[in-house]
């Protein structure tokens, strides 16, 4: 009980539960965060304020007792869903109004990214897309108890792209590739689109639909899905066919 509830507290959503005591209030965290969450296999899950089987991996991946090797299904295999629990938690943030790139949680996402200072590119700032997802896998390897961070550190979404290249045990899936064979895209990974003149957006997968539309929790965006936005937000109007696309990023085995 308390391991689920220091869990509900990490992702913000569980204070002033009672320690130990699976409450009314224990019983609306749970369903909060089975209102933001999915399963392994994309679908949401189901709002019953009960822990059970799926809620406890969307919750901390895997149960020891499922897994039959501990070399064969290494930790950061949880790591794509344990980022979207994350992101589910944000979604709702928004920037200081009239103030570009801007706000108290994502001056935050680009000091963990490296702009120490988020105010010193006035006036438009500097954009966070990319250090929302950077800061979403570095709050997800410390859930899990990974002490290193394997998505590059950097708030640029196509210098990301490029250095994800170097780390071992990633996968990018181009484009063209997505397009032949759509399971290949599964929910945690980050997609990256090219704007041109080295601009780019990004955003994490949530689910994949048969047609190629994809659910996407995105940092910088807005209702319409732009690359200049306002807050983070679940959007459903990405597409594989999507003409910006360069492809997506799976950390799953890093």
């Amino acid at each position: 009980m308390q391991r689920i509830q220091s869990a509900l507290v990490a992702l913000g959503i569980g204070d002033g539960l009672a320690d130990g005591v699976f409450d009314a209030a224990m019983q609306s965290a749970v369903r909060l965060f089975q209102s933001r969450n999915v399963d392994t296999a994309g679908v949401p899950l189901k709002v019953d304020g009960v822990v059970g089987r799926f809620t406890w991996i969307a919750l901390f991946g895997l149960p020891e007792a499922d897994v039959p090797d501990a070399d064969a299904v290494p930790v950061l295999a949880r790591l794509p869903a344990q980022m979207l629990a994350v992101a589910t938690t944000q979604i709702g943030v928004r920037e200081w109004p009239g103030q570009a790139n801007r706000g108290a949680q994502v001056d935050q996402y680009l000091q963990t990214a490296g702009i120490a200072n988020p105010g010193s590119n006035p006036p438009g700032g500097y954009p966070w897309c990319q250090a929302f997802l950077y800061w979403c896998a570095v709050q997800a390897c410390h859930a899990l108890g990974r002490p290193d961070v394997p998505v590059p550190r950097t708030a640029g979404v196509l210098r990301h792209w490029q250095l994800a290249a170097q780390v071992s045990g990633v996968r990018r899936i181009p484009k063209a590739q997505a397009l032949a064979d759509p399971t290949l895209v599964t929910p945690g990974m980050f997609f990256t689109l090219d704007h041109g003149a080295g601009k780019g957006h990004t955003g994490l997968v949530e689910r994949v639909y048969p047609d190629g539309r994809l659910v996407t929790i995105e940092g910088n965006a807005n209702a319409e899905g732009g690359r200049e936005g306002v807050g983070v937000y679940r959007l459903d109007r990405r597409k594989l066919t999507e003409d910006k696309l360069k492809g997506f990023v799976d950390f799953g085995a890093a």
